[in-house]
């Protein structure tokens, strides 16, 4: 019995005529069917960029990834296969705040987000109890300006021993060297709040409320050397006014940089970013 598997396919390219002929009828070639198809030319920069869901049957996975990175070097396209079901292995970091980290559990857990979620690491105790509700291993990393090399190697050992795809910075305070964020490129998001880099520091939304702003705003991006200005995926606001408290203002921050960080880690997942220079290309 033929077992009908499902992919995703994305490519990027310099932009020219006839890429999307060449590319599907490729894949009808190999007995595929396209399912759902986006596409975008940059005509700032000339690039071209795709996204294919498409069913196969007649060819196996590993010979079908042969034949499309032949396909990519003959063509100049720089293209990946994925299994279309198949959960991105995922390490969570965190510190202190965990609002974020605890709504990716859920959604997580709820199958509203396609991960396999395979540790936590913290340079705090505070969320043991809540990675082992979720029977996530807890990785518990001090840090302090003396052993933060040592700490770094010693989760990133743990973010190679369980393979993960994607790391999340879910609130994760503290600040990643330049190496670190080399061997992370691409596949590490964090979310802070969009006031920078006007309130900068400690207790940014006191800082907001004293100036009396009227929208609250996260951003999830990539992580990157340069601090908080890595490639953004995703950002939204919620509108304030002169009523709102400190402890509102707060809150409304933390939930808005929940469902945030969700979107850019389920998009991310479903092979949804495309990296476009120091720009996304978001297929939602």
């Amino acid at each position: 019995m033929t077992i009908m598997a499902n992919y995703i396919l994305t490519l990027s390219c310099a932009d020219r005529a006839g890429i999307v002929h060449a590319v599907s009828g490729f894949l009808f070639e190999q007995g595929s069917n396209i399912e759902e198809a986006q596409q975008f030319s940059d005509l700032k920069t000339n690039r071209f960029f795709m996204r294919i869901r498409f069913s196969c049957e007649r060819v196996p996975h590993d010979d079908l990834d042969t034949l499309l990175m032949a396909f990519a070097s003959e063509n100049k396209m720089q293209m990946t296969l994925h299994a279309a079901n198949q959960p991105m292995r995922t390490v969570l970091m965190v510190s202190k705040e965990g609002h974020c980290l605890n709504d990716l559990l859920f959604r997580w857990k709820s199958g509203l987000l396609n991960l396999d979620v395979r540790a936590i690491i913290s340079n705090h105790r505070e969320f043991y109890q809540l990675a082992a509700g979720y029977n996530v291993p807890f990785h518990h990393i001090a840090v302090t300006k003396d052993n933060k090399a040592a700490a770094e190697a010693k989760a990133f050992e743990v973010i190679q021993a369980e393979g993960a795809e994607l790391v999340v910075l879910a609130r994760y305070m503290q600040i990643l060297s330049d190496d670190l964020c080399g061997k992370l490129a691409g596949r590490a998001i964090n979310i802070h709040h969009s006031f920078l880099p006007s309130f900068k520091g400690a207790k940014p939304y006191q800082q907001a409320h004293e100036r009396g702003v009227k929208l609250i705003g996260a951003t999830a991006h990539y992580v990157t050397a340069h601090l908080d200005e890595g490639p953004i995926i995703e950002q939204d606001v919620t509108r304030v006014d002169h009523s709102r408290t400190v402890e509102d203002l707060t809150s409304l921050g933390r939930d808005t940089e929940s469902q945030v960080l969700a979107r850019a880690v389920k998009w991310h997942s479903e092979h949804r970013v495309l990296m476009n220079g120091t720009r996304t290309v978001v297929f939602r």
